[in-house]
């Protein structure tokens, strides 16, 4: 082997033994069904909901109210999730929700309207 494809060789190793260093874990499917608990500032105020998912739909419970939600799922860490009964013209849209990284407490992830660009990341823990 001549000098270049050994040091090629020796520089496509390291790097990817650096990179995967850098990519976080993800058990995806360890989430599809729980109890789980989600935080976010709404008006300057931080409210908890708290929602119990069974693969196909998760029960929400806010300030005392209880909400349903189908679930599609795209793959293991990637889903749609759209209200059963929506209130008003903004809860009939869906949301799309990819998770990033998993660890025992919970999962981060970033979501989105359907259709829309901008995108939000939050973190959910289990209960």
């Amino acid at each position: 082997m001549s000098p270049f494809f050994r040091v090629l060789t020796i520089l496509i190793v390291i790097s990817t033994s650096f990179s995967s260093c850098f990519n976080k874990p993800r058990d995806c499917a360890a989430y599809k069904t729980g109890r789980f608990t989600f935080s976010t500032a709404v008006g300057g105020q931080i409210e908890t909901s708290e929602f119990q998912r069974h693969n196909s739909f998760e029960v929400e419970y806010y300030k005392g109210k209880q909400d349903t939600s189908d679930i599609r799922w795209i793959n293991d860490c990637e889903y749609i999730v759209q209200k059963r009964n929506p209130k008003n013209r903004a809860e009939e849209q869906a949301i799309h929700i990819k998770i990033l990284s998993t660890d025992a407490s919970g999962y981060e992830f970033e979501y989105k309207a359907v259709g829309a660009a901008k995108t939000l990341k939050g973190r959910v823990n289990r209960s």
